[in-house]
C-alpha cells in the first residue's frame, strides 16, 4: 500500500509540475518578428524587441523575407510582428485586415511620407561645391520627360535612370505603375536596386559626388537626416487611382501621389489575443520623426548595427519610450541597459 501511495504521490507531483510548467513553456516560445531590411524598420524592430525581451520577459527572434512575403506570413501567424507596417498600402494587407487576420497597432511615426526625390542642388545648384542647377524648372513628375538627359542612364544613354525600390517591396510595384501612368517608360529606365542598402548606397554615392539622381524614397530614413532633398509634386491623392497603382496587373494605371502614410506595428490575430500586455505597449509607441531621422543618419554614417543603436536610443531617450510602458517594465529595461 505504501508503494502505491508513493507512486500515486509521485504521479500527482509530476502532474502538478507539468501543469505549473505550461505557462513557462508558452512564455518560452519565441515571438517571431519580421526581419525588415530598410533602416527605419530594422531600428524600430530592435527597439521593440529589446523592450519585449528585457521589460516583459518574452524571448524573440527574427525571420527574413520581402515586404510581400512577410505580410503573407503575418496573416498565417508564421510571424507575429512586423515592426514597421505601412498599413493599408498593399492589397495583401488590406485583404488580411478585412478578414481579421492582421491588425495595425498604433500610429508609430507621425509625418512619414514617400515619393520621388532629387537632391536640392539639381534644381538650385550649390555654389560652394561648384555645382550649377541642371534642372532649374523641375518641380513635378510632369517635368521629368524634358530632363531625362540630366539623369542619363549609363547603360542606356538615350533614357534617364529612375532608381526604384528592390523587387519584392510593395513600393516597387507602385513605382513601376507610376512610370506607366506618367508616360515615362520611354524616357526612363526602371532600375530596381537589389536591396534597401543598395538603394541607399547608390543615392548617397551620387550625392557625395554632386551627380544628379532621381529616386524613390521615404521618411523616416537616414538620407533625409543627412542631405537636402526635394520631393517632386504629384497629382492629389485619389483612392481609385491608388488601387490601379497597387495592382501590378492593371494595364491602365492612373497617376496619384501615394496614400497618406500611417505607420503601425503589424501583428497577427493570434498574437493580439495572446499578448494583451504587448498590444497595449505597441498601441502607445510614438517616435518623433526628426529624432528618428537623426538617429538613422548616425546609424548609417557610422555603420552601426541596429541592435546597438536601439540600445543607445533606450539609454539616451528615456523620455520618449518610458511613456509607452508601465513603470515596472521601464525599470527592468533601464536596469538591463
Amino acid at each position: 500500500m505504501r508503494s502505491i501511495k508513493t507512486l500515486l504521490g509521485s504521479s500527482l507531483l509530476a502532474l502538478s509540475l507539468m501543469a505549473s510548467q505550461v505557462p513557462a513553456a508558452e512564455k518560452a516560445a519565441a515571438i517571431h518578428f519580421g526581419d525588415i531590411t530598410w533602416e527605419s524598420g530594422s531600428l524600430i524592430t530592435e527597439i521593440l524587441r529589446l523592450i519585449v525581451e528585457k521589460g516583459y520577459g518574452y524571448p524573440t527572434d527574427t525571420l527574413p523575407g520581402s515586404t510581400v512575403s512577410l505580410e503573407a506570413a503575418l496573416a498565417k501567424n508564421d510571424i507575429q510582428v512586423i515592426g514597421e507596417e505601412w498599413a493599408g498600402r498593399s492589397p495583401a494587407w488590406v485583404k488580411a485586415s478585412v478578414e481579421g487576420k492582421v491588425f495595425g497597432l498604433g500610429d508609430t511615426v507621425k509625418g512619414a511620407t514617400e515619393g520621388w526625390w532629387v537632391p536640392e542642388y539639381v534644381i538650385k545648384g550649390d555654389p560652394e561645391r561648384g555645382i550649377k542647377p541642371l534642372a532649374p524648372e523641375l518641380k513635378s513628375v510632369a517635368d521629368l520627360a524634358k530632363y531625362k538627359d540630366v539623369f542619363r542612364d549609363p547603360e542606356d544613354p538615350s533614357r534617364g535612370r529612375f532608381l526604384n525600390s528592390p523587387t519584392g517591396w510593395t513600393s516597387e510595384i507602385v513605382n513601376s505603375q507610376k512610370l506607366k501612368a506618367y508616360d515615362l517608360t520611354a524616357s526612363y529606365v526602371n532600375f530596381r536596386t537589389g536591396s534597401g542598402a543598395a538603394l541607399d548606397a547608390e543615392v548617397a554615392s551620387s550625392i557625395r559626388r554632386g551627380k544628379p539622381v532621381l529616386f524613390y524614397y521615404w521618411s523616416p530614413t537616414p538620407l533625409l537626416g543627412r542631405f537636402k532633398l526635394v520631393k517632386l509634386d504629384e497629382p492629389p491623392f485619389d483612392a481609385d487611382a491608388w488601387k490601379t497603382l497597387a495592382d501590378a496587373s492593371n494595364p491602365n494605371p492612373k497617376g496619384t501621389r501615394s496614400m497618406p502614410a500611417r505607420l503601425a506595428i503589424g501583428v497577427s490575430a493570434p498574437f493580439k489575443a495572446q499578448y494583451p500586455d504587448l498590444v497595449s505597449f505597441f498601441e502607445k509607441v510614438d517616435l518623433p520623426i526628426d529624432l528618428l531621422n537623426q538617429t538613422l543618419g548616425q546609424m548609417s554614417e557610422k555603420r552601426l548595427p541596429p541592435r546597438e543603436v536601439a540600445q543607445a536610443f533606450l539609454r539616451e531617450q528615456p523620455q520618449v519610450w518610458k511613456a509607452w510602458v508601465p513603470g515596472e517594465v521601464a525599470t527592468k529595461v533601464s536596469a538591463s541597459l
